[in-house]
């Protein structure tokens, strides 16, 4: 199986509200985001994607428009973590994206991968699919999750 990766950057702020240390807190990270895709190479001549399976400037093109620039310079809450909701909703024009579970790397990378998959699904007739996305919350710490196909 052949596979092109891209690495985009983002900043995030987060908290994890029932977590036993710091991680309670609200705090932020330097998030690095891997996209492996897999399909066919384009084999179609004078096309200026000929011989890859996708450009990697519209690999970050999707990305940004439906995922980093969403997230970046925002704070990702749990749906259920009311007092932050709360707090947030008072801050005038302030960036936050509201998920359905508690943003662990793991949740985050679940709800980047459901995301960025419908994104870039057969965009070409190619098979072009998201193979795998790995999240690093740290330059130490990251989740990983790869397509079931």
């Amino acid at each position: 199986m052949l596979t092109i990766t891209r690495k985009l950057e983002f900043d995030a702020g987060h908290r994890i509200p029932d977590h036993k240390s710091q991680c309670r807190n609200l705090h932020g990270h330097r998030y690095t985001l891997e996209i492996t895709l897999t399909g066919n190479i384009i084999d179609v001549e004078g096309n200026s994607d000929n011989g890859m399976i996708m450009d990697f400037s519209d690999i970050k093109a999707l990305a940004k428009e439906h995922l980093v620039d969403v997230w970046d310079h925002a704070f990702i809450v749990y749906e259920k973590d009311d007092a932050v909701r709360e707090f947030l909703a008072t801050l005038p024009n302030h960036k936050t994206v509201v998920i359905d579970r508690i943003p662990t790397v793991e949740n985050l990378a679940h709800v980047a991968f459901g995301i960025l998959k419908a994104a870039y699904k057969d965009r070409y007739g190619t098979g072009l699919h998201l193979h795998k996305l790995v999240l690093h919350e740290t330059p130490n710490c990251w989740a990983e999750i790869t397509d079931g196909v």
